[in-house]
């Protein structure tokens, strides 16, 4: 079931990209453990709803159209884990000065190709802007976004300000828009805390 927008949240949104937010829905991902969050194609349509690229209208009609396509719903839930791996790694690439895979890059070409036949130019209230066809009932439809940001971010100067938290455990992506470019944690309350906290032990320890 899709919950309204009344609950409480659960995907986190501090990659300050909606493709790297999208890269972020696996918890501690660096870690031996990782935990998955998109676990059900209802999970996909909360996470649109909680990214607010999906209205709670149209997040409860795919619901019920996936309920009537499980299989095509099941299939589009492993498609978008696949796509996130592979945009992951392309950011991650970046990160590290490497090629990407050609795998990757093909993998993410496939699902662009595919999401750009939707896509359109529309006139809006200071001039033409991008727009989706009206596919409300296309299950892909919550990656046509992602797939879209991913790929203005893969072509914008602001690649190079693509980070991955430095935390041991999280490997989250979000990109660095601090004045100086040095902001290491994906969140400084959660990741950032925890590494002083252990940083402060471990010195207490020392000293003792």
């Amino acid at each position: 079931m899709v919950e309204t927008e009344t609950q409480q949240p659960i995907f986190e949104f501090s990659g300050k990209n909606m493709s790297l937010d999208f890269c972020n829905t696996i918890h501690d991902r660096a870690s031996g453990s990782p935990r998955e969050l998109l676990t059900s194609y209802d999970r996909l349509l909360l996470w649109g709803q909680e990214a607010q690229i999906l209205s709670e209208e149209e997040a409860k009609l795919l619901e019920k159209e996936a309920h009537h396509h499980k299989g095509e719903a099941a299939a589009t839930l492993q498609q978008a884990i696949e796509l996130r791996e592979a945009i992951y790694r392309l950011f991650d690439a970046t990160t590290q000065g490497t090629s990407p895979a050609d795998s990757d890059l093909e993998t993410f070409n496939s699902a662009l190709s595919h999401a750009m036949t939707y896509s359109c130019i529309e006139a809006g209230p200071h001039g033409f802007e991008w727009g989706w066809q009206p596919e409300k009932r296309n299950l892909a439809r919550p990656l046509w976004m992602v797939i879209r940001a991913a790929a203005d971010l893969l072509t914008s100067e602001q690649l190079e300000d693509v980070r991955v938290c430095a935390s041991d455990t999280c490997g989250w992506l979000f990109l660095d828009t601090s004045k100086n470019h040095t902001r290491r944690w994906c969140d400084m309350k959660s990741c950032g805390n925890r590494a002083k906290a252990r940083k402060h032990y471990s010195q207490k320890r020392r000293a003792s």
